[in-house]
């Protein structure tokens, strides 16, 4: 990742409401969440919550796409493990090993996680 967009992701996370969505993104998994139970879930006004969205797309942390009249918001499990990769690659002056186990998110397929708030 390059660090021009190591920092704009970083600076779409570094708001409240816009890390809680990317987290509750996370934790739906690959399926995603419609926009509505996003809202609803953190109690967000539906434009507020557009305007959220748009940040962390712009960022490319979230894709999203429609589903009949609904917007499936998604994180891009890609983009964090390389954000994550990014920030972790000079970890222990070098020699990562020395840091512990490298953790890299790879959802489940096929199952959809309960997401609970």
């Amino acid at each position: 990742m390059k660090k021009d967009h190591a920092v704009a992701a970083l600076a779409a996370l570094a708001q409240d409401s816009r890390l809680d969505v990317f987290r509750l993104l996370v934790q739906a998994g690959p399926d995603g969440m419609p926009a509505g139970r996003v809202a609803e879930a953190l109690g967000l006004a539906p434009n507020t919550l557009t305007f959220h969205f748009d940040r962390l797309r712009d960022a490319g942390l979230v894709t999203v796409r429609r589903d009949g009249r609904s917007m499936i918001y998604a994180a891009r499990f890609a983009t964090m493990n390389e954000l994550l990769g990014f920030l972790t690659e000079n970890c222990c002056q070098g020699a990562p090993e020395a840091c512990g186990p490298a953790l890299v998110c790879k959802p489940a397929r096929g199952k959809r996680a309960k997401v609970s708030v």
